[in-house]
């Protein structure tokens, strides 16, 4: 079997930024929220704390190079940054144009633009809109191509039959986001690139080719519904008692076992998700996750790309260090190396 690509998603929210110091503090990043974080139901695993890469800042080296090592080391092929994009303001772009600049670390990347309004939702303030997304039409599509043409062009940008891929996280929210897909095509090709591969977020209805997308990577993790047992009642305990609505990480996996993948889908492997440091008692958790269950999960994603071209043997590790979110592979003081140590086996499995 050929070697799957495995590309976690990276977010770059570990260093300060004016935006965010006006907003929640001086100083304020993912690690005030996770430092934060208590048990919120008996059982509740919580707080997660960071093993080997420690409490880091990405505005050092030295961090993005410990990063890159490590994932490196354990078999994924590269980093897909979020990158944020505002009708022509750029934020938390810090880290990726830095990497760019000095060509380090020596590890392949690639961008996924998260193109969503930032609101104070999960802080209890639901009005509050801290940077809105907004689309003022094709001047702002060309000046934002522009904007990260010198990342496509890095040698170390991740490609798809030899065309840079790119991510977008709402693709529906982008008015006629086929007419958006072609300009970018075409300014790719006018840059002197071979074209772009285009990826969506969506699942259920959404075509990616019916909207100019070359694949699509469904949103995760998309939670189980409670039907009883022994985590079954949780969202009727959510609603009575105010804790977080609690799903089981096994019966999640079970049944991601036998969902079907679409034909120009990119199936997500999701090692955890607990995203209470950030929204307390309004969030989501799928409890009971471990490593081995984790194992699972991925395997079934590596095999359902098995038989694909190569280059297109895409697997989407959700996520790389989403901390606030529990959604993590990076060592923590629970399980420290064990999820990565799954991901370097299962990639060594399918590889033989």
């Amino acid at each position: 079997m050929s070697r799957p690509r495995l590309i976690a998603l990276h977010l770059p929210q570990f260093h300060p930024i004016p935006e965010n110091d006006a907003a929640w503090g001086a100083g304020f990043t993912e690690w005030v929220h996770v430092a934060a974080a208590r048990r919120l139901y008996p059982g509740h695993d919580q707080p997660r704390i960071p093993a080997d890469l420690g409490f880091y800042d990405l505005r050092l080296p030295e961090a993005r190079a410990a990063q890159a090592r490590l994932a490196e080391e354990h078999g994924i092929e590269a980093f897909c940054y979020w990158h944020y994009w505002f009708a022509g303001r750029r934020v938390l772009e810090g880290p990726v144009s830095e990497l760019t600049r000095s060509g380090d670390p020596d590890f392949p990347f690639c961008l996924g633009w998260a193109n969503a309004t930032w609101t104070g939702i999960w802080y209890g303030a639901p009005d509050r809109i801290l940077i809105e997304q907004t689309y003022p039409g094709e001047d702002d599509h060309r000046a934002h191509f522009e904007s990260v043409l010198p990342m496509l062009r890095d040698p170390r940008y991740l490609t798809v039959e030899g065309r840079p891929f790119f991510a977008i996280f709402q693709p529906l929210e982008i008015p006629d986001v086929g007419a958006f897909c072609a300009l970018w095509r075409e300014l790719a090709l006018a840059a002197g690139l071979p074209g772009l591969h285009l990826v969506g977020f969506g699942s259920g209805n959404f075509d990616p080719l019916a909207h100019g997308f070359d694949a699509r990577v469904r949103h995760g993790p998309e939670l189980p519904r409670p039907r009883g047992g022994e985590f079954g009642q949780r969202r009727w305990w959510h609603r009575a008692l105010g804790i977080p609505a609690v799903f089981s990480y096994r019966r999640f996996v079970e049944r991601s076992l036998q969902e079907r993948t679409h034909p120009h889908e990119y199936p997500v492997a999701v090692p955890n998700w607990d995203n209470t440091p950030r929204a307390g008692r309004r969030g989501s958790v799928l409890h009971g996750s471990t490593p081995e269950l984790f194992r699972r999960n991925l395997r079934r994603a590596i095999e359902r790309v098995a038989d694909r071209p190569t280059e297109r043997r895409i697997v989407v590790l959700k996520s790389w260090n989403e901390w606030a979110e529990g959604n993590t592979l990076e060592p923590d003081r629970r399980f420290g190396r064990a999820n990565l140590e799954v991901v370097r086996e299962e990639v060594e499995r399918a590889s033989r």
